[in-house]
């Protein structure tokens, strides 16, 4: 062929023996990568879907309003020593400005305090409680809460003698937010410890109690094991009540501190601490003494009942507890335990695991049958050599977790306190940084048995939080010396941002809507893998038998 005729035409692949462009084995070739790509393509569109279900939306900002200011009347006077700590702090449902606050009084007398505000915590009044008829006139280790209808519940105990053990339990109620109080009724015998308070959300006549039963005691010490935490339950407002029911397994020698509440649905919670082999507290091996914390391990373990306390199981949170000081078995420090309005449990305690006090939060998802966590909520540097301890939880009506609790980050010597506050929008997964309350730190020092190297702040805080804001009330000693060892109540507001969150509906549709493309994407993955592998085997048998 000459140049003058041109270059041939670009040769062509040979098509394969029996097969055109448009042949049906082309088109099942080329189709056949259909199903892959499509299911990759649900699976991505799926997962994009889930993430934004669980994470469009800011943190929470919280922003401290104005100073901390006391609730107690006299923490501005001299002439009050008393020793204030361990407050319960309350919403009335129906009137959002009506607060309680009841406290135990440590020193110069043993004793108990209710306070409320009609003003969202501007100003508090102190309210007088009922001594009971023919009972020495020694209210301690109060707890109140608002019932569904606004009616405020106080239950107390009574002590009597030269030890001041627990006479009698009683319940007074107020129909007046709290500014009085009704003649008490008396609801359990003697030896009645750690008593709490938990209404039902849903009927505003059912009420809830659980307490530690001691058997026999003695000064700071249960003289025998085998003390277990019960329940009773009253449904005409605290009037009278279901005979008790055990709701420790009673395998369990050494448990203590209950901590109740009720959830969406009318189930009874308790969280509570099985102490093992720890004499050193329970029996006062230590003499009310300081010194170095007991060495084993605690569990922390959460009981449920559905159907109003009469039978319960038992779920494990955690074996792995470590305490972090001694302490008075009567009143020893509790666990927190808090309930979504989704069913959402969530609970929260200190321990020393990694080699100083840290707080740690496990939750429990609805209908879920293990435990998430622990998850350490304080943003301090691991092994700081300083404290994170005595957390308080609450949930708010959109969801978001507060942690309050004790902390001293601050200080190197590890001496001075503050209160921090730390919030999540995502179930705990994450925590704004930590915002302190107190305008100033105060001594951890003050407090009953300070003189014995156990100086004791209380065994819990306060803590209310809403959708704009959160109000902490915690044991403070700024007013007081080691010589008068006088505690009071100081309370600070705190305004949240909300964050920015997909509405329910939506954010149920990308999560629920998310979840079954990825199913779908996987299936058809799996289909063309499937065939994919069948064809691979039936060439393979071909090539053999050609």
């Amino acid at each position: 062929m000459t140049e003058a005729q041109g270059a041939p035409p670009e040769a062509s692949a040979p098509e394969p023996p029996g097969e055109s462009a448009t042949s049906p084995d082309r088109r099942r070739r080329r189709g056949s990568w259909l199903f892959p790509c499509l299911g990759a393509s649900l699976v991505l569109v799926g997962a994009g879907s889930k993430v934004l279900s669980d994470g469009f939306q800011d943190p929470p900002k919280l922003e401290r309003v104005g100073r901390d200011g006391p609730v107690n009347v006299g923490a501005t006077s001299r002439r009050d020593i008393d020793a204030n700590n361990s407050p319960t702090l309350v919403r009335n449902p129906v009137r959002k400005a009506n607060l309680a606050v009841a406290n135990r009084v440590d020193t110069p007398f043993f004793s108990c305090a209710l306070h409320v505000s009609l003003d969202g915590g501007s100003s508090w009044r102190r309210t007088l409680i009922p001594a009971p008829k023919g009972e020495e006139a020694k209210c301690f280790s109060p707890d109140v809460a608002f019932a569904a209808d606004g009616t405020l519940h106080l239950s107390f105990v009574t002590l009597k003698g030269r030890g001041n053990v627990p006479n009698a339990t009683w319940l007074s109620s107020s129909k007046d937010g709290g500014r009085t109080l009704s003649k008490p009724v008396k609801v359990t015998g003697p030896l009645a410890f750690q008593v709490r308070l938990a209404p039902d959300p849903a009927k505003p006549r059912r009420l809830y109690m659980t307490w530690l039963q001691g058997a026999d005691v003695a000064p700071l010490r249960f003289t025998t094991t085998g003390n277990p935490i019960n329940a009773a339950r009253s449904d005409d407002g605290g009037r009278s009540w279901t005979r008790p029911m055990r709701v420790s397994d009673g395998s369990r020698q050494r448990v203590i501190a209950p901590s109740p509440a009720v959830g969406p649905k009318g189930e009874l919670y308790v969280l509570f601490l099985d102490i093992g082999g720890d004499s050193l507290d329970y029996a006062a091996g230590h003499n009310g003494r300081g010194g170095p914390p007991y060495g084993g391990r605690y569990k922390l373990l959460l009981t449920r009942s559905f159907d109003g306390g009469r039978k319960w199981g038992e779920s494990l949170v955690d074996d792995r507890i470590r305490p972090i000081h001694r302490y008075i078995v009567f009143f020893p420090p509790s666990p927190s335990l808090a309930v979504g309005r989704d069913g959402r449990i969530y609970a929260a305690f200190h321990d020393n695991r990694m080699g100083d006090p840290d707080v740690w939060l496990w939750s429990l998802a609805p209908d879920a049958s293990s435990w998430a966590g622990p998850k350490r909520v304080n943003d301090t540097e691991q092994r700081d050599g300083t404290w994170q301890y005595l957390p308080k939880l609450s949930v708010a009506p959109d969801g978001r977790l507060d942690a309050l609790y004790y902390d001293r980050r601050s200080d190197p010597k590890n001496v001075m306190n503050e209160v921090s506050l730390q919030s999540s929008a995502d179930g705990g997964k994450t925590f704004t940084p930590a915002l302190g309350l107190a305008s100033r730190p105060f001594d951890s020092r003050i407090g009953f048995a300070a003189k014995e190297g156990l100086p004791d702040l209380g065994n819990r805080l306060g803590l209310i939080s809403d959708v704009r804001f959160a109000l902490g009330v915690w044991t403070d000693t700024r007013s007081g010396t080691a010589a008068t060892q006088k505690q009071d109540l100081a309370t600070a507001v705190v305004a949240v941002s909300n964050p920015t969150r997909l509405s329910d509906p939506v954010e149920k549709g990308l999560r629920y809507g998310g979840l079954a493309l990825i199913l779908a994407g996987l299936a058809l993955l799996g289909l063309w893998l499937t065939g994919r592998l069948s064809g691979e085997r039936t060439g393979a048998r071909s090539g053999s038998g050609a």
